[in-house]
């Protein structure tokens, strides 16, 4: 079996909109059954406010196992919460070493960082942001979770500010884990905000969009 630090990740990338150098990068990490190219169509959504950044938006590692395409992060086939737990376990030093890598082939720092998450791309961001060294600036999580929170109180190691927006009509992960998240996150002093959007299943809309574009702005004190 491939061990973590055995696989890399790859996937498509746009350079900074306005042809300078990357001031700023921002990871997009695709939920389960798609890959990198699901999230990368919103670089140019973001490069209004966020023209120097860079984008990159891996494909998760491993082949989907519940269809014939797509990619996931980790297997859906067992949902309990410790086989979840194992699988977002497994898999954040991959992205973890990603991210690493991506800083230094852009050249910028840590704090001018973001990730934005959709799904299962959300509980990968959430963990590993939370977990490194230094804090990246930002962590923008639509439709996800915050997973194995009982463990972050003596895990935490980096306290980005966190965006949370969530579908009141999500079918498939419960809009009851948006609340979850935001007292795990405040209780160890992580500045989180947090937006459910009525009649929104699961996917992002508009309004939840133009939140984190101006959640970006401000992070990075761009005005819009």
């Amino acid at each position: 079996m491939t061990s973590p630090s055995e696989i890399t990740l790859s996937g498509p990338s746009v350079a900074p909109a306005s042809g300078g150098p990357a001031a700023q990068l921002v990871v997009l990490l695709h939920g389960v059954g798609v890959d990198g190219s699901d999230l990368i169509g919103l670089a140019p959504f973001f490069a209004a406010i966020l023209p120097d950044a860079a984008f990159v938006a891996p494909d998760a590692p491993f082949a989907f196992d519940m269809a014939p395409f797509g990619r996931q992060w980790f297997s859906l086939q067992d949902r309990s919460v410790d086989v979840i737990s194992a699988g977002v376990r497994a898999t954040a030093p991959i992205l973890d070493a990603f991210i690493d890598e991506q800083i230094a082939l852009w050249g910028v720092g840590e704090s001018d960082v973001a990730l934005i998450g959709f799904s299962q791309g959300t509980m990968m961001a959430l963990h590993v942001a939370l977990r490194r060294q230094r804090a990246p600036a930002a962590v923008v999580g639509f439709s996800g979770a915050l997973v194995d929170a009982p463990s972050l109180p003596a895990e935490i190691t980096a306290r980005p500010r966190v965006l949370l927006v969530h579908g009141a009509d999500d079918e498939v992960v419960n809009p009851d884990c948006l609340e979850m998240a935001e007292r795990a996150l405040a209780s160890v002093g992580v500045p989180v905000l947090a937006e459910l959007r009525p009649g929104l299943g699961h996917g992002i809309d508009g309004p939840g969009a133009q939140m984190a574009l101006g959640f970006l702005g401000q992070v990075f004190g761009i005005g819009e």
